[in-house]
């Protein structure tokens, strides 16, 4: 069974379930509640459920485009308006490369499904542990030194003045299928009685539907920037706390662990078992914006099979599935943004995405719009 099954449309299920990594299987019970906010000032009212057109997605959303937003509306020549500069902190989405992305879209035909694939909407690819740097290319791009660690998996090339050309001309990666060229990264984690990293071992990345139908998928926009999770969040994580590491293992066990640490915040798993956690992104863009001064309020979570008004595009969703090596201990462990709490709370991710644009597509429409499992080379069978 895939991993998608710990995902019931719009939470976690409870249930056993195999997590298949890169590095190795394992089989973990869930039961979670996967808190979803929304950003703040963004209208929940739905949008239709038959997805936006490009002129919905870059007709400056029904009025409420901000000043220097992208907001320019293909005309009957296909040409974009020219864009105003965008406000600090935003980021605006290139509309000739995006309209004609969507274009392509549109006009790509569905590949035939062989026989056996299953119906799970997602495609994926999974990484290894590339590098450590105090960056953070979305938070603080620019200013080396000036982030805590983080482990980056993917884009070799990744540090903090990486830019969306960068990513596209230098491709080596740690993931497959290679033309995934995005970053992702994550704090790092310490061995609280050591002090050493733990690394990941393992780092898998689903881009799934968590909506009912694929009626309106779009693919993801090159550049998009997005954080999931919050790095200032220092809050006590004990047994069957949201927001913590759990064990993934073979057979039936103890999600939060046979035991915990000193401080109660980290499992220790049971034999066969290693510390994981999961990360889950948003799956609907304002289509205007591959960045925000927060890095989320250009984004936002559906519901059902609807975007809100205010971000209309439905993506993909991200979820990161993230395996370390290790297994708990008494001493614990921390993470790099909370040295001091030595809580799990403040664990998140960072999403660069930068695709080859053929692939992201492909892989969208046949994977995500059509419903149907793949992995990292396509139809899984």
């Amino acid at each position: 069974m895939s991993f998608s099954a710990l995902l019931s449309k719009r939470s976690l299920i409870a249930g056993a379930v195999v997590v298949l990594l890169g590095v190795g299987a394992a089989v973990v019970y869930l039961n979670r509640t996967d808190a979803r906010a929304e950003p703040a000032g963004a209208d929940n009212a739905l949008a239709a459920s038959a997805g936006p057109t490009w002129e919905d997605a870059q007709a400056g959303l029904g009025g409420t485009a901000q000043s220097g937003s992208a907001g320019a509306s293909a005309g009957a020549s296909g040409k974009a308006a020219s864009v105003k500069p965008a406000p600090p902190g935003w980021v605006n989405v290139d509309p000739v490369a995006w309209k004609a992305q969507v274009d392509a879209y549109n006009a790509l035909a569905m590949d035939p499904v062989p026989a056996g694939v299953g119906n799970l909407a997602e495609f994926r690819a999974d990484c290894q542990y590339s590098h450590s740097l105090a960056d953070d290319p979305i938070v603080a791009p620019g200013l080396p030194g000036a982030s805590h660690m983080h482990s980056f998996v993917g884009n070799a090339v990744t540090k903090a003045d990486t830019t969306v050309a960068d990513l596209q001309k230098y491709t080596a990666t740690s993931c497959k299928p290679v033309q995934d060229h995005s970053a992702y990264w994550v704090p790092t984690l310490y061995d609280a009685a050591s002090g050493k990293p733990a690394e990941t071992t393992g780092f898998r990345v689903y881009y799934r539907s968590l909506m009912s139908s694929g009626a309106g998928q779009m693919p993801m926009p090159t550049g998009l920037r997005m954080i999931s999770g919050d790095a200032k969040k220092q809050q006590p994580t004990p047994r069957g706390a949201k927001g913590q590491f759990y064990c993934a293992f073979y057979g039936p066990g103890d999600l939060d662990g046979v035991a915990r640490s000193t401080n109660g915040n980290w499992p220790i798993c049971g034999e066969g078992a290693t510390l994981h956690f999961m990360l889950q992104f948003p799956d609907c863009w304002d289509g205007q914006h591959l960045d925000s001064p927060n890095h989320k309020d250009h984004v936002a979570y559906g519901s059902g099979n609807a975007c809100p008004k205010s971000h209309p595009v439905k993506i993909p969703a991200i979820t990161f599935d993230i395996q370390y090596g290790v297994k708990g201990s008494t001493a614990g462990y921390y993470l790099a943004s909370d040295p001091e709490g030595k809580s799990a709370s403040s664990m998140h991710g960072d999403a660069f995405v930068v695709w080859d644009v053929t692939t992201m597509n492909k892989r969208t429409k046949n994977c995500v719009q059509q419903r149907r499992t793949c992995d990292n080379n396509g139809y899984q069978k």
